[in-house]
């Protein structure tokens, strides 16, 4: 069988290694007489997977010893009613306002849900620019004293990416938490986790299938919970059971720490940001170069992970779509709230993947142009 090349935004492609060594490991994982989805999470084996996969995160990611990696559920739209949940909590400095930087769709969503449980200050949005550039951080207007403040670092949808991490000390708030949803560019280049309070991220475009949600959240942020936060989302209650209050999304685990492990024997995060920036240098070259694509997002803060892309003429989307299945080109249509193109280039995307992509578009532009 050939393998397409999947560009979906998450669901997304996986590591064919990891897939390979997933599929061998199906009926018995290594010895034991059955697979990991048979097991018993509480079990010798299990217990091992999960250890393993803690200690390899925790090594790719240089995550510091202050810090606990928990695997939750409910992936990162659940997530964030559970960090106003878990950073709102009675203390005796109570703080109910949240500042929220607002970049694309999935920061919008997140604002939403968090004005269910405080007020929400936006502390700066690119709405009005459609949502084609970040704010820089002079822009923003955080509040006096918030409960935390929030930004998407990669917005999966529009495509843009922060390159740098905002400096809550310099802005006057050295002791309020910075907390990022990472969702669709972690593992995709080393990341300073001790410059934020709490990331968090679903694991189903960069790591593994979707059902699980990581989370890596300072040891002073695990116990400010609000009263109504149920117990299984509390993070210290989390912490305390290593991920296992309750029944974790077992099989997400195993096949995240099989792709930990890939990413290691590949040369660990400095490596494959280097194959990512070739990646995406590659794709931006050529349509930066083309009058018959257009992209929208600025320069400096293009996404490398998820690459929207126009026709200048939009009633060839279909035909450009239909001719790109039968190359085995998958999963190229925008997202609805957009339209037109995007191409998302994950970890797992080699290079010959993206390639093959230019050669269609180059191909397409001759024939259609």
């Amino acid at each position: 069988m050939t393998r397409a090349f999947n560009f979906s935004a998450g669901p997304a492609a996986l590591p064919a290694e990891v897939l390979q060594q997933a599929a061998e490991e199906m009926l018995d994982w290594h010895g034991a007489g059955m697979g990991v989805m048979e097991m018993s999470h509480r079990g010798r084996e299990f217990m091992s997977i999960l250890a393993q996969a803690q200690a390899d995160l925790r090594e790719l990611l240089a995550v510091p010893d202050n810090y606990r990696i928990l695997f939750m559920q409910g992936g990162a739209l659940a997530e964030n009613a559970i960090i106003p949940m878990n950073l709102l909590g009675q203390r005796p400095d109570e703080r109910r306002t949240a500042d929220y930087v607002v970049t694309g769709a999935w920061s919008v969503k997140s604002q939403k849900e968090a004005r269910r449980y405080c007020d929400v200050n936006i502390a700066a949005s690119t709405e009005a620019d459609k949502f084609t550039r970040l704010p820089a951080q002079a822009e923003w207007r955080l509040s006096k004293d918030p409960a935390y403040v929030h930004v998407c670092t990669n917005e999966t949808i529009h495509g843009v990416e922060y390159f740098w991490t905002p400096d809550l000390a310099a802005a006057g708030l050295p002791d309020v938490p910075l907390v990022a949803d990472v969702s669709s560019h972690i593992l995709s280049r080393p990341l300073d986790v001790s410059r934020f309070g709490v990331i968090y991220g679903g694991a189903q475009k960069n790591i593994g299938p979707s059902g699980l949600t990581l989370v890596i959240v300072r040891d002073d942020l695990l116990d400010r919970s609000l009263p109504v936060c149920p117990t299984a989302f509390h993070w210290k209650t989390v912490a305390e059971n290593d991920s296992m209050y309750n029944t974790p999304p077992t099989y997400a685990i195993y096949i995240a720490g099989l792709v930990f492990q890939w990413l290691k024997r590949r040369g660990g995060l400095a490596a494959m940001e280097a194959q990512n920036k070739a990646k995406a240098e590659l794709l931006y070259g050529y349509l930066d170069n083309s009058g018959f694509y257009r992209t929208a997002v600025a320069k400096d803060c293009r996404s490398r992970m998820n690459v929207p892309f126009f026709l200048h003429d939009e009633t060839l989307n279909d035909v450009f779509l239909a001719g790109a299945r039968e190359r085995g080109l998958l999963q190229l249509k925008g997202h609805k709230s957009v339209g037109g193109m995007r191409a998302s280039i994950y970890n797992a995307m080699p290079l010959e993947g993206v390639t093959a992509l230019v050669d269609y578009l180059r191909e397409f532009e001759r024939s259609h142009g």
